[in-house]
C-alpha cells in the first residue's frame, strides 16, 4: 500500500503536526490535568468531549487537511454491521422458506 495521507488514520495525521492540526483542550472541572503527552486514538478527538483533557482537532485539520473526509475506519465498522445484518436476514429467510416448503 502506498504511504499517502489518505490511507493513514485521522489521529496519526493529527499527531504528525501538533499545534497545527490539533491543540490541547483542557477541562479541569473534575480534577487535575489529564492531557497525555502523546497523541493517540484515545486521547484525540475530532469534536468536543464532555470531560477530561484531550487533543482537539483544529479548523485547519478539519477543513483543509481532510479530517472530515468520511474516515476509512468508520467505513469498515459500518460495513461489518451491514454484513452481519445481511447474514441474519438471509438465515431468517431460509428458515421461513424451509418451513413453507415442508407444508
Amino acid at each position: 500500500m502506498s504511504k499517502t495521507d489518505k490511507t493513514r488514520p485521522w489521529w496519526v495525521r493529527m499527531a504528525d503536526a501538533p499545534m497545527v492540526t490539533c491543540r490541547p483542550a483542557h477541562d479541569h472541572r473534575y480534577g487535575p490535568c489529564t492531557l497525555p503527552d502523546e497523541i493517540t486514538m484515545d486521547s484525540a478527538s475530532l469534536n468536543r468531549r464532555t470531560s477530561g483533557c484531550y487533543w482537539q482537532a483544529t479548523a485547519h485539520f478539519l477543513f483543509d487537511c481532510g479530517g472530515l473526509s468520511g474516515g476509512r475506519e468508520a467505513y469498515f465498522i459500518r460495513r461489518e454491521d451491514r454484513r452481519r445484518s445481511r447474514h441474519q436476514a438471509r438465515r431468517r429467510l431460509r428458515t421461513i422458506i424451509n418451513l413453507n416448503t415442508r407444508r
